[in-house]
């Protein structure tokens, strides 16, 4: 498993047990009002809705907050109109950073974004600089703990439109082509998988960080996370996982 995966799955536990659960509902909110106003209110048709509305119910979001967040994003009521624009970024050690924002200030995001970068050891990269490192996909997680048959698993995935999985940690990925991610996972669900679904970038190479570089990154990566505006932080480190264990061990503390 690559350093961002890992560190996906840490950050994903940690903001579901944790005080960060507001900020969580912030930034699912602002994902439904988007896809919404992109694809339409109907989730039976517009996949990018479909998928965060299921992370939506994972939180536990009431259903009158995701009802209403439906509505701002077709204009049934008033809100906000927030708009996706990608950053690129270094960040120390040479890591790639793809980061999407959901943002109604670009002008208020893009200082913000300055200031953590700068305060980490991270730059803001020219536009290109990055994004070709990395490639939008389907990525459907099985908790391993539900799969008695793995290679049972990989073929009915692979029927399904699967283009690889990757067994090697917990959770159990699954690419796809993004056209076919929501296919797969209803595949895997009228078949008793408990899966999530997310549209992710996956790097074509990776970057080996250790020592100060590993504490730097993890550090400045937490700090994006933390922003209100920051979506996802798409990375291509790698990690030894002792180590970042250890880091993380000690950011908690």
């Amino acid at each position: 498993m690559s350093g961002h995966n890992k560190w996906a799955n840490i950050k994903h536990r940690k903001m579901a047990q944790d005080a960060k659960r507001s900020q969580l509902f912030t930034k699912l909110i602002r994902e439904i009002i988007v896809a919404a106003r992109l694809g339409g209110g109907n989730p039976e048709t517009n996949p990018r809705l479909r998928a965060a509305i299921e992370k939506a119910r994972e939180a536990s979001m009431p259903k009158e907050n995701i009802e209403k967040a439906i509505k701002r994003g077709t204009g049934e009521l008033e809100g906000a109109d927030y708009q996706e624009i990608i950053y690129e970024a270094y960040a120390p050690g040479g890591v790639a950073l793809y980061i999407r924002t959901l943002t109604d200030n670009k002008n208020r995001t893009a200082q913000e974004l300055r200031h953590v970068l700068s305060r980490h050891g991270g730059s803001l990269a020219d536009l290109g600089a990055v994004s070709w490192i990395f490639e939008r996909k389907g990525v459907i997680t099985v908790p391993r703990s539900q799969v008695a048959n793995v290679e049972e698993l990989m073929m009915l995935a692979i029927d399904a439109g699967a283009e690889d999985i990757d067994d090697s940690d917990d959770p159990i990925r699954i690419i796809t082509a993004p056209d076919d991610l929501m296919k797969v996972k209803e595949v895997l669900d009228q078949n008793g998988y408990k899966s999530e679904a997310s549209i992710s970038y996956i790097p074509k190479n990776t970057v080996k960080v250790s020592g100060k570089d590993a504490e730097r990154v993890l550090a400045l990566l937490n700090a994006l996370e933390d922003m209100d505006d920051v979506q996802e932080v798409y990375s291509n480190f790698e990690m030894d996982d002792a180590e970042m264990e250890a880091i993380l061990s000690q950011m908690n503390q």
